[in-house]
């Protein structure tokens, strides 16, 4: 029985080692990730900063400025 019990015992610790192998991005994922979010912020400045938006924000602000209270 003891061996049982510790064979089970061997077998949940490697089980938890592995798992904590392959917890974690490694290194290129980060760089992808990265990549991708600034990607992502490059084209969310270009609308932002483009002609239309850039006008329909001023118009909101103004409004919201002037809105009487």
């Amino acid at each position: 029985m003891y061996q049982t019990v510790r064979a089970r015992l061997g077998a949940l610790v490697c089980g938890a080692r592995a798992a904590r192998r392959d917890a974690g991005m490694v290194t290129s994922e980060y760089a992808m990730g990265i990549v991708a979010a600034v990607a992502f912020a490059v084209v969310l400045y270009k609308v932002i900063t483009s002609g239309a938006v850039s006008a329909e924000l001023q118009n909101i602000v103004k409004d919201a400025l002037n809105a009487r209270m």
